[in-house]
């Protein structure tokens, strides 16, 4: 049986400068798409039978994209991994706490759950935790992401003050606000923070 993806390392010149990418050529894909992972990473899919050379066309057209997008996962990437800067959480802390709070009554006049204290710390591997105490904890690092991932991870703690564990029940609660879910966790599983 022939895999289903066919891998390749390519390169191309956007703006006079070469950009590596990794070339997806599927035989279950129907049309191109282009993917920014992790660290600002170009992966391209493609039909089976697509020339090559269209996806290359198509990945010019789309040039001002990738290069934001690139730059904007890079941004990112540095500020997530900026370990023990505490003139930055200092700077950011009152912030990102106070959008914290909003957002957490904004579900929470869904979910009707009772907890005790928020606290915004300067972590290196969470992005948030629920104690059995009902306490959440957040890295004040949530402010880097967009609006999208942020609200996953309030709302993951926020589940957890009924559901102390990752079971079926707990997802279930968690997809009432984020249906999404399981592409935002596959998200920022690249990001390398977890989730507890």
């Amino acid at each position: 049986m022939q895999p289903s993806l066919l891998y390749q390392k390519k390169s191309i010149n956007l703006n006079n400068k070469k950009l590596f990418y990794l070339l997806k050529t599927s035989r279950r894909a129907r049309r191109l798409r282009l993917e920014i992972r992790s660290k600002g990473r170009l992966i391209v899919v493609k039909p089976y039978k697509m020339p090559t050379r269209i996806a290359e066309n198509f990945i010019k057209q789309k040039t001002r994209w990738i290069i934001a997008k690139i730059k904007s996962c890079q941004q990112i990437q540095d500020n997530f991994f900026s370990y023990n800067n505490q003139s930055e959480y200092l700077k950011y802390k009152a912030k990102i706490n106070k959008l914290i709070h909003e957002r957490i009554k904004f579900f929470n006049c869904i979910y009707q759950l009772e907890f005790k204290i928020i606290s915004v710390k300067n972590q290196k591997t969470l992005w948030g935790s629920c104690s059995n105490k009902k306490n959440l904890n957040f890295n004040y690092k949530i402010i880097f992401l967009p609006k999208n991932l942020r609200d996953y991870i309030i709302v993951h703690e926020l589940c957890h003050l009924k559901e102390m564990n990752h079971s079926k029940k707990f997802w279930q609660l968690v997809a009432q606000t984020i249906p999404n879910y399981f592409i935002i966790r596959k998200i920022l599983r690249q990001r390398k923070f977890l989730l507890r």
